[in-house]
């Protein structure tokens, strides 16, 4: 099954509805993609307002 992402927070899965945040809206159209493991030392995470661990993608349409 094709990863969706949120298009609140952006959290990568293959659920209907966001693991993450529990939005309902989740989009086939994203691009490039990050995994946050330690989101506390994370400089780029911090830059992109990740908090929890997990596989995000950049971009979202």
């Amino acid at each position: 099954m094709a990863l969706k992402a949120c298009k609140v927070c952006n959290y990568l899965s293959d659920a209907k509805k966001c693991p993450m945040c529990g939005n309902e809206e989740m989009s086939l159209r994203w691009k490039g993609e990050i995994i946050v493991v330690d989101p506390e030392k994370s400089e780029t995470a911090k830059k992109l307002n990740i908090t929890k661990a997990g596989k995000y993608a950049l971009s979202v349409d």
